[in-house]
């Protein structure tokens, strides 16, 4: 298992086959599949006030495959600490032990900025990806929020991991 970062010039098309590999997550969360802007829009992504070049745009391979991928950013949403603003592995590389090794860099990195806490936004309509979050340690924070994509009105809830 290789875990990097990955770049928009080197590895755009290779995170848009991913996101159509993994169009059951898409579907389920966005109502749609993945298209090649959604992958454009992986590397430019970023929080309010911030720029997408300051975050941590992670793959992680298996056997040469990009079977997960990963964003994070540091100091958001307050100083000290760190927001996983998306995790999402491909179905032949789930149940294995891979999001947990993916997670422990994640949180490494966010220990190596200086953060305290690390979050992590989850939707209603995942509750198998709540269920490995609260495994790995995340509790909720109270705060939710509602959103709209492609006219589909989704709850994500906060949560937060102390570090």
């Amino acid at each position: 298992m290789l875990i990097r970062r990955l770049d928009a010039a080197s590895d755009l098309n290779r995170v848009a086959d991913f996101y159509s590999e993994t169009s059951d997550y898409w579907e389920l969360v966005e109502g749609t599949t993945a298209r090649l802007e959604k992958a454009e829009e992986f590397f430019k992504d970023a929080p309010p006030n911030r720029s997408s070049e300051e975050g941590f745009r992670l793959g992680v391979f298996l056997d040469g495959r990009l079977s997960g991928i990963a964003d994070m950013f540091l100091d958001y949403p307050e100083p000290r600490e760190a927001y996983i603003g998306l995790m999402v592995l491909g179905a032949w590389s789930r149940n294995k032990g891979i999001g947990r090794r993916f997670l422990n860099h994640l949180e490494e990195l966010a220990r190596a900025g200086k953060a305290a806490r690390l979050y992590v936004g989850v939707m209603t309509i995942n509750p198998r990806g709540r269920a490995f979050w609260e495994r790995e340690g995340f509790s909720p924070t109270g705060r939710s929020t509602m959103y709209t994509v492609g006219g589909i009105r989704r709850e994500m809830h906060r949560l937060v991991k102390h570090l």
